[in-house]
């Protein structure tokens, strides 16, 4: 029994695709590959699906977190002790989390239950007031005035005309390429009607009235695509009345699905399957394969890395010129930037009367240093993510460091919750962000979020909380692919087909089949 290998071998060790992760992006382009004919190994490190995609139990969080939030060891010179004509690159993992801050106030109820919920570590992908955003809703809405009820109703038509090709009603091509806040200001809509379409509707993350802080100006053309999408979401299914569908055991399910799709295709999973190293051509430097930890050499034309992966060179070392010209692809690209997260318990919901909904928080909406938009997703017990009346809060922001995120995160939570003081640590928190409470209950008029406290409710109480920044880094595309870490949309548009198209541009991305002639296995594509 001693001789036997901890890891069994991989047969075959040749195939046109490895990929390293299950996370979302890596396990659509794994199923994408699989179902266009290639061979695919599927590796994880970890022994359980979706990475930094994954629903995790309540008590697998903050190790995971943890572990993803140390510095990488430094890097060791290139080997060329190899039998074969390679060099071995070390891989080495970046910190991706960082400022980690658990907070426990009734451990007892969540220690014996911690199995039964199911948190996203990415996060949201869904008085407090309702966005009108129907003919019913705006006719219904108590908070808006006549004359501001009638200039939404002319927006909502003109683009309704717009986007069914109208030519009397038209948007000019001057003012689609526009800024979007401008065109709502030459349409004399109100600064409340302009909060709700620019950041509840097209979803905007920066002050769009500010050009000294906005990263990401809104086009009048993007914002209608996003008006557009919006409108065609509402009602799509009858028993989801909102525009947002969230999966059921959480947004980890999506990755294992994509990867159950694979399997069926015939791509090889392994888990719990580490890999060292990257194989390099000692001539031409080009990428042949990788080792696992097993000691099994595993050989691909193509590549694909989970963002906690990176190839680098130590300092001072001086690889081959081959090596040297194709490092550049080896290497990840720099992040761009942060976001801030928090995952709260709480045991009532925000509103009484609604279990599952989305909150945003519009810029200066809470502090007037607030410049993004702030978004909290409440998940009920009907989705399978907690306890029976218990209620599970996803809040994200983008930000430009920890501290700025801990402050837009904790806007938030005093603002709606009451958080137990019974360490210095939380009370702390309380002070850090009191001396912004006459303008929470100020600024909330102009905004599409407000205060459960406003109406004389009383704030849930929060049981248990877990605060941390992620870093956003970029994909990278040629026959090494690293993907991207969750980002702060609500959607999953830039996770979708353009890697798949990149390395395989022959290939058709998941094509439709029809009912009538389903393939072989029975399995039929998901529509794209």
């Amino acid at each position: 029994m001693d001789d036997i290998p901890p890891y069994p071998p991989i047969d075959p060790t040749t195939f046109d695709l490895i990929v390293i992760g299950t996370g979302l992006p890596e396990s659509i382009i794994a199923a994408a590959a699989s179902t266009a004919s290639k061979s695919v190994l599927h590796l994880d490190p970890n022994p359980f699906y979706g990475s930094h995609f994954s629903s995790l139990p309540l008590a697998d969080l903050p190790s995971f977190l943890s572990s993803h939030s140390t510095s990488p060891s430094p890097p060791r010179s290139p080997s060329s002790d190899d039998p074969n004509d390679f060099y071995l690159l070390e891989f080495a993992t970046r910190p991706l989390y960082s400022s980690i801050d658990i907070s426990t106030f009734s451990p007892n109820l969540l220690d014996q239950h911690s199995r039964k919920f199911n948190l996203d570590v990415a996060g949201p992908r869904g008085n407090l007031w309702s966005v009108p955003d129907s003919r019913a809703a705006i006719f219904k809405d108590k908070s808006l005035g006549l004359v501001e009820k009638n200039k939404l109703m002319r927006f909502f038509k003109l683009v309704q005309g717009h986007l069914a090709g109208e030519q009397d009603v038209k948007i000019s091509e001057e003012d689609l390429q526009s800024p979007f806040v401008d065109f709502l200001n030459k349409m004399g809509l109100p600064p409340k009607i302009k909060s709700f379409i620019l950041y509840a509707i097209a979803m905007a993350d920066y002050d769009q009235e500010d050009a000294g802080v906005c990263r990401d100006l809104l086009k009048t053309k993007d914002g209608i695509d996003q008006l557009a999408l919006y409108n065609a979401s509402i009602g799509r299914f009858q028993n989801a009345s909102g525009v947002f569908l969230y999966p059921i055991y959480g947004q980890g399910e999506l990755s294992q699905a994509f990867c159950r799709r694979a399997a069926v295709k015939g791509c090889l999973y392994v888990l719990r399957m580490p890999v060292t190293a990257l194989l390099v051509d000692k001539d031409t430097g080009c990428y042949k394969g990788v080792r696992l930890d097993s000691g099994q050499d595993i050989f691909s034309q193509k590549l694909i890395l989970d963002p906690t992966f990176m190839v680098t060179l130590p300092l001072g070392s001086s690889p081959p010129l081959p090596l040297k010209e194709k490092l550049p692809f080896f290497s990840l690209k720099d992040d761009k930037g942060k976001i801030a997260r928090g995952i709260c318990i709480t045991k009532t919901s925000l509103k009484p009367d609604i279990s599952n909904f989305l909150v945003v928080y519009p810029p200066r909406s809470l502090f007037p240093e607030q410049v993004t938009s702030i978004r909290l997703l409440q998940i009920a017990s009907n989705l399978a993510v907690c306890l029976p009346g218990v209620f599970v809060l996803y809040i994200s922001a983008l930000c430009n460091d920890d501290d700025q995120g801990k402050k837009l995160i904790h806007a938030v939570m005093n603002t709606l919750l009451t958080v137990p003081l019974d360490s210095e640590s939380n009370a702390a928190v309380q002070s850090e962000t009191a001396d912004f409470g006459s303008a929470v209950q100020d600024e909330t008029s102009e905004s599409s979020s407000g205060c459960p406290s406003d109406s004389g409710e009383e704030k849930p109480t929060l049981l248990w909380s877990a605060l941390y920044s992620q870093e956003l880094t970029l994909g990278q595309v040629d026959f090494i692919c690293s993907t991207p870490m969750p980002d702060g949309k609500l959607n999953y548009n830039d996770l979708m087909d353009t890697t798949f198209k990149e390395i395989y541009p022959e290939e058709e991305f998941f094509p439709e089949t029809s009912l009538e002639n389903p393939e072989g296995d029975g399995d039929a594509s998901p529509e794209t």
